[in-house]
């Protein structure tokens, strides 16, 4: 054994990577020893920033993270296919036998393959020509080669916060899109049924064609590609682009074959360990008090303070109160101002009320801007803003602090018209 701790990372994501700036230069004053099994090839990346490479906004490049310190072993490519808890090591695909003294599971997870008739024809175990999953820059390279196509035309399946971004994605770059969200509104898990109205229509003038309670039933493929696809009303749109944005499942195969306990999630406890003290678990294949998040906050979060816990700092850690964020662009030249607009989005807790809380709520639908708060006694416990943003810093703040909330601080800022100008006027929906 080596005088030096050897931490090995499985999983080459975001969450390893700032695991790796944190602990890389502690090696140096005989910190641990850090080495990351990353199964993508490429040097890791901001995944939250996909989309805009779909859009064309931004070169693959732009969205790299900053490359590894000098003390970090790190071995793109390489696909962890066992752990030895016994022997303490992990088994490669490449035939390596890395030995560690604590090892982090950040395995992140995987896209959510719906159970649709033609996505695995009889005899093919791959997905059919023109069906794509978005979650990785290979996913994101091949949906840009399939949008340039001229004439193409893309379902997405899934209106969670992933397929809003891939559908605005492909719609900037001139492709024929329908979204299919199979519940009542978008975006179910962060807005409630107003917001997600300007949402809708803030798509549509993207010309994105926007299908809510809506099933998708199967697929429609010809030669190995797919041709389109049949909703359950019966409705069959021509299709030679799907995208599968159905929403992820962690990846906790390698924990449970090692006989780590694994619930949705591989189960954590305050200092991120699993079952097994000398093994930990970080960001999306986390779950931590029975949350297992899937966003990029906590994940990073969790390295950061894993970082310290490996140092042998006194943290625990106590849970991620996340805020979701999305800008979506304009149409471009030649529309209307307002339709032209980019319309962002912050939302943060609970998108809807209990009986008993308190409701602020402002709208003004002529120019997108959607206000809402909700206050539980004295503590604010969620809001969803859509236009101006101005006051999302401050409201996000009070949230995550948990600190009792002055009532004339917050109608102020949901009542201030950052935009310049005239106000909207506020309703209270007091014990909604």
């Amino acid at each position: 054994m080596t005088s030096q701790q050897r931490v090995v990372v499985i999983g080459g994501g975001m969450a390893a990577a700032r695991l790796a700036q944190r602990l890389g230069p502690a090696a140096a004053d005989g910190g641990p020893v850090l080495t990351v099994l990353g199964e993508e090839p490429h040097r890791p990346y901001n995944r939250v920033l996909l989309a805009e490479v779909l859009a064309g906004r931004y070169a693959r490049e732009v969205i790299a993270l900053p490359a590894p310190h000098d003390g970090v072993r790190w071995l793109a490519g390489v696909r962890a296919v066992r752990i030895d808890r016994a022997g303490r090591t992990v088994l490669c695909d490449d035939g390596q036998a890395v030995p560690y003294d604590r090892l982090v599971l950040a395995t992140g997870s995987n896209p959510v393959l719906p159970p649709l008739r033609g996505l695995f024809p009889p005899g093919h175990e791959d997905l059919p020509d023109g069906v794509h999953p978005f979650r990785t820059l290979d996913d994101c390279a091949a949906l840009g080669a399939a949008a340039a196509r001229p004439g193409a035309r893309a379902v997405v399946i899934g209106g969670g916060l992933l397929g809003v971004s891939a559908a605005r994605a492909l719609a900037e770059r001139g492709v024929s899109v329908l979204l299919a969200q199979q519940g009542e509104h978008l975006m179910e898990r962060q807005l409630d049924a107003g917001a997600a109205a300007l949402l809708r229509a803030h798509l549509e003038t993207l010309g994105v064609e926007v299908h809510t309670e809506c099933r998708v039933r199967g697929l429609r493929v010809e030669d190995g590609a797919v041709r389109g696809v049949e909703l359950a009303d019966g409705y069959a749109p021509a299709a030679d682009l799907v995208v599968l944005a159905c929403g992820v499942r962690p990846r906790v195969g390698l924990a449970r074959a090692a006989g780590l306990p694994v619930d949705r999630g591989v189960v954590v406890d305050d200092r991120l360990r699993t079952a097994d003290p000398r093994i930990h678990a970080i960001g999306d294949c986390a779950q931590h008090d029975g949350l297992v998040y899937g966003l990029a906050g906590p994940a990073l979060e969790q390295a950061d303070l894993l970082a310290r816990i490996l140092r042998a700092e006194a943290a625990r850690y106590r849970g991620t109160r996340a805020l979701t964020r999305l800008t979506l662009t304009g149409p471009g030249p030649g529309t209307a101002p307002a339709a032209s607009a980019p319309l962002d989005l912050a939302a943060f807790g609970t998108p809807s009320p209990r009986p008993g809380d308190d409701v602020v709520h402002l709208s003004d639908a002529t120019r997108n801007a959607y206000r809402k708060v909700i206050v539980r006694g004295d503590r604010l416990v969620g809001g969803i803003l859509l236009g101006d943003l101005g006051a999302v810093g401050t409201l996000a703040r009070t949230w995550e602090s948990g600190e009792p909330l002055s009532e004339a601080p917050l109608l102020h800022l949901l009542t201030t018209d950052h935009s310049g100008g005239p106000g909207t006027a506020p309703t209270a929906d007091g014990g909604s």
